[in-house]
């Protein structure tokens, strides 16, 4: 999994709650960057004609905005709205809800707070997690009910699946790939309503970390095998488990209690000398990473051991470099169990889009190493986007940007379409334009950079307030904020303080 923090809104790190934000930060990664472009949300008659879409919280009732602020839906709901994809209006209520029996009813509103989907007994947004328990939504996918049984819609009410399964649910950690039931049986359809595996199975899960990598099915007999995304046979339905490992048509499972690799044509590969396997290298070295009386190692194919077992653990990054473990600091080593990174580090992390390292302390200051583990910039870690290839840290109370190739650039070179960029002088934090005119200010004891949806947040005398991206003050600064991990508005609302819940609210 990749590491890194990335924020939709650039919402503030809250210095005093920065270890709790690091912890949390990977829960934001499903609400960030949905929004992308500022939007013209209303005409001269307040017509609401596009938007990007929030749930918000007020006076114990929930509503939704869109991304000027502006009402879409008044906040007149008991149950917390759910938005599955908050570039289409789509909104799921939820209610009636009897806690003691745990049933429910739903409806679906569309911007125009008109009921859509009506012909359906329930619509529900389907919830997935990742490896860290953060939860996320499937974006363009909806399960419905009728009459007992669930299928498939997508968020303009196509039918993808028909309702006739007994059960539809998510693979954990994977999007757009659903587990099904039927007659008692387990099967997998896709986020397009193509039955992939056909329902025949006594359980079924993916094997790697998306659909492609193939699927693990299980028999009445409690036996396991592969299939791939093709529904053919890779592994006999013969093994008393397959684990998660696999690499070069080489896989790990059980048999007869004792761990082993085999490869596709079901023939052992390597049979002893471990306790369990943990990983497949992908390199020309023909090895495993193994575990042997609690501690990491690593042998080759023939049993040959490379690396004793003498890690608390042991990981391949990139081909021939490992992150390794020392009690409880990390390192970096190589095939040949030489130290290329002294164990000094709290966390090690390796991020092969970017193909960088970054490295972690015990005072949250990170070093980001290139593929040669030169150090080529450090500060704390704020934001690693792969997409738009920057990395943004804090150094000095200051934030800076980088590229790739730790070229340093200025936040307008990161986000050309931004009004507003933050700016201090003397202690105190105002805002200037692309030409360094200032727009707001230097009166500021805080301030944020600019969301994407043109506003601001700014402190002062302890108070935080917003700005639009005329630099106009939307909300004066009268919330104290320093219990919440992430500081972040649109219009006059607030990020909510349950950040889990991704919501706005106000006084």
């Amino acid at each position: 999994m990749n590491r890194g923090r990335r924020y939709d809104a650039e919402p503030k790190l809250n210095m005093k709650k920065v270890l709790a934000v690091i912890i949390a930060v990977v829960v934001i990664i499903m609400f960030i960057f949905i929004m992308r472009k500022m939007f013209t949300n209303e005409d001269a008659q307040g017509k609401i004609t596009s938007g990007t879409y929030f749930a918000v919280y007020k006076d114990n009732k929930w509503g939704v905005i869109n991304e000027s602020g502006l009402n879409v839906i008044d906040p007149s709901y008991a149950e917390i709205i759910v938005i599955p994809n908050n570039k289409v209006g789509v909104f799921i209520c939820t209610y009636d809800i009897n806690y003691e029996t745990g049933e429910y009813k739903t409806k679906v509103l569309n911007e125009k707070n008109k009921e859509i989907f009506t012909q359906f007994d329930k619509v529900e947004v389907i919830n997935n997690k990742d490896e860290n328990d953060n939860l996320w939504y499937e974006q363009n996918v909806l399960k419905v009910q009728k009459d007992g049984k669930f299928g498939l819609i997508n968020l303009s009410g196509k039918n993808l699946v028909s309702t006739e399964y007994e059960e539809i649910v998510a693979i954990l950690g994977v999007k757009n790939s659903f587990k099904i039931k039927k007659d008692g049986k387990y099967g997998i359809v896709d986020n397009e309503g193509k039955v992939v595996i056909e329902p025949q199975y006594a359980d079924i899960d993916v094997l790697g970390k998306d659909n492609k990598s193939g699927f693990i099915v299980k028999d009445e007999l409690g036996k396991y095998g592969i299939k791939d995304y093709s529904n053919n046979q890779i592994l006999e339905v013969k093994y008393d488990t397959v684990e998660k490992v696999y690499n070069n048509d080489l896989y790990v499972v059980t048999s007869g209690g004792k761990q082993k690799v085999v490869n596709k044509e079901n023939t052992d590969v390597l049979t002893e000398g471990f306790d369990s396997i943990k990983q497949i290298l992908a390199n020309q070295e023909n090895a495993v990473v193994y575990v042997k009386d609690g501690k990491y190692g690593i042998m080759k194919l023939s049993g040959q051991v490379i690396i004793n077992p003498e890690y608390d653990k042991l990981q391949e990054a990139k081909i021939g470099n490992f992150i390794a473990k020392k009690g409880d600091k990390y390192g970096i080593i190589n095939i040949s169990n030489e130290q290329k990174v002294s164990f000094d580090y709290s966390s090690i992390v390796y991020n092969e889009k970017a193909d960088i390292y970054i490295l972690e302390g015990s005072d949250l200051k990170a070093s980001i190493l290139n593929s040669n583990l030169e150090t080529k910039v450090t500060g704390m870690l704020i934001e690693l986007n792969v997409d738009k290839g920057f990395l943004k840290l804090k150094v000095d109370d200051n934030y800076k940007y980088y590229n790739f190739k730790f070229e340093e650039k200025h936040e307008k070179d990161i986000f050309p379409n931004r009004t507003l960029f933050l700016s201090k002088k003397d202690g105190k934090y105002g805002y200037v334009d692309k030409n360094e005119k200032v727009i707001v200010d230097y009166i500021y004891d805080d301030a944020l950079e600019q969301n994407d949806c043109g506003f601001v947040a700014v402190k002062k005398d302890g108070k935080w307030g917003s700005i639009d991206n005329k630099g106009n003050v939307v909300q004066e600064p009268i919330y104290n904020l320093d219990e919440y991990l992430l500081i972040d508005f649109i219009g006059k609302w607030h990020l909510g303080l349950d950040i889990n819940m991704n919501y706005y609210n106000q006084l």
